[in-house]
């Protein structure tokens, strides 16, 4: 999937939520101060370009969901952060976090187990 900005990535996270959607009903999900209408649907057809979001006519509007669900998109992009930052290794991501982050003994141990769990 494609880099989102992060208006994109909030109007995605709205439709991920909805699963379908019509662009008031984005508006509506939207913090304030809420953008225009226009504003919206011209994102909400960059993200139909980008091959994110997939419109169905209906009447004389279009309704919008997601192409990938949101676990998918997820996985891609931390597949991708690892790639690009780490060297493709989880291990350098993982390790990159456990020294960045103060994680409890509580954090450590259930990573641990969650590593031990995968062997």
């Amino acid at each position: 999937m494609k880099e989102l900005t992060k208006r994109e990535d909030q109007i995605m996270q709205i439709v991920w939520k909805l699963k379908t959607a019509f662009i008031r009903e984005i508006v509506d999900e939207l913090p304030e101060p809420q953008p225009h209408y226009n504003t919206v649907a011209t994102l909400v057809k960059i993200l139909v370009k980008k091959g994110v979001l997939q419109s169905k006519k209906i009447g004389n509007t279009h309704q919008y969901s997601p192409v990938q669900d949101f676990e998918a998109y997820r996985e891609d992009q931390i597949k991708g952060i690892k790639e690009k930052f780490f060297d493709n290794s989880f291990s350098k991501l993982v390790a990159h976090f456990a020294k960045k982050e103060e994680l409890t003994e509580a954090e450590r141990e259930e990573l641990i187990n969650i590593i031990n769990s995968k062997k």
